[in-house]
């Protein structure tokens, strides 16, 4: 068992979802370049993908925890239900779907099936314009949170897009913002922001008023280099996606910092595992090369979510795939059982 142990909280892996996309249109198996997830009602997950290179696949992949791909949706191109440049991805109280395109400066919403609902947004600086939305996330209240990337700011929406109030703007200061990127509302309403260039994430009441922020302190301690996601669990911990240190960073609810995470997949999820199975001369050359080793570890780790069971998933960008952790809130149950 791989465990991490830091101020009386035990971190266990427990196992790696995903792969890099099969070659192939439809369902293909794999998620093609993710760059966020949700974690539905029903425990399904919903895995943002951006796509790249001569197979241009965005869309989103539908799949269960337990390796099951179901489904996805949406396609590539401009049209009604078509992703050009996805962000992100959130499900509101009904489990329609989501989805921002910075691309396009417009959220699209599905059905959790994938038929198309209706979209809203335009391009500006004004109020309820965006320029460049990336994260997006649903208040208890069922209004919509977005991150306008180039806007240096945070605006609030209806779920059917009526702009009700926007915070930020450029600078580095408390409650300013350099090209913010990810997002997430706790349980008690207050937001979340990973404000990338700062290199640092701020914490806001809901109507946007400054609370903290959560970054490296005087000792050097709890270093933060372009956040992109940010979560944070049922006893208030914070976990941040490092992207550019390949690194999860966890932070309590004072701010102060807990430790880190590198990444430990020493054993592939079942289907990568499938694919090196039926290409046992590529396996080999990944033992020669040692790659399993260098694979465990996070490649530009993108977002993180918790979902009902306390499990942390971290989705990494670079690799394709899920890590999966357990949060031990027990430290001496947790070590009587190692």
């Amino acid at each position: 068992m791989l465990i991490t142990v830091a101020a009386g909280r035990v971190f266990e892996f427990s196992y790696s979802l995903g792969m890099e996309a099969a070659v192939g249109g439809g369902d293909a198996i794999g998620f093609p370049v993710p760059v966020e997830f949700a974690i539905g009602p029903d425990n399904l997950l919903y895995v943002m993908c951006r796509g790249t290179g001569e197979e241009v696949r965005q869309r989103v992949v539908i799949c269960t925890p337990d390796h099951e791909q179901v489904g996805h949706i949406g396609e590539p191109g401009d049209g009604d239900g078509q992703m050009r440049w996805p962000t992100s991805i959130d499900l509101d109280r009904d489990g329609n779907v989501y989805t921002a395109d910075e691309w396009l400066n417009r959220i699209s919403i599905f059905e959790k099936d994938g038929r198309f609902l209706g979209k809203w947004g335009k391009p500006g600086s004004g109020d309820g314009e965006m320029d460049r939305p990336s994260g997006i996330a649903f208040d208890r209240e069922d209004n919509l949170y977005v991150v306008d990337s180039l806007n240096h700011r945070v605006q609030k929406f209806t779920g059917d897009g009526k702009f009700l109030l926007k915070w930020g703007h450029q600078g580095s200061d408390d409650g300013e913002f350099n090209m913010p990127w990810g997002i997430c509302v706790d349980g008690v309403g207050d937001v979340y922001v990973a404000d990338w260039k700062n290199s640092r994430v701020q914490k806001f009441s809901p109507d946007g008023r400054f609370l903290t922020k959560f970054e490296e302190d005087d000792a050097g301690v709890g270093e933060v280099h372009r956040p992109t996601g940010v979560a944070v669990d049922s006893d208030g911990d914070v976990y941040i996606t490092d992207w550019l240190k390949n690194r999860l960073q966890v932070f309590g609810p004072d701010g102060v910092f807990i430790t880190s995470l590198y990444g430990d997949a020493l054993h592939s999820s079942p289907w990568a595992q499938a694919v090196w199975d039926s290409n046992p001369d590529y396996s080999q050359v990944r033992k020669r090369m040692n790659a399993p080793e260098q694979e465990k570890l996070f490649l530009r780790p993108v977002a993180v979510n918790i979902d009902a069971e306390g499990r942390i998933f971290v989705l990494e960008n670079g690799r394709h795939r899920f890590q999966i952790y357990n949060k031990v809130k027990n430290f001496e149950e947790s070590r009587l059982n190692l």
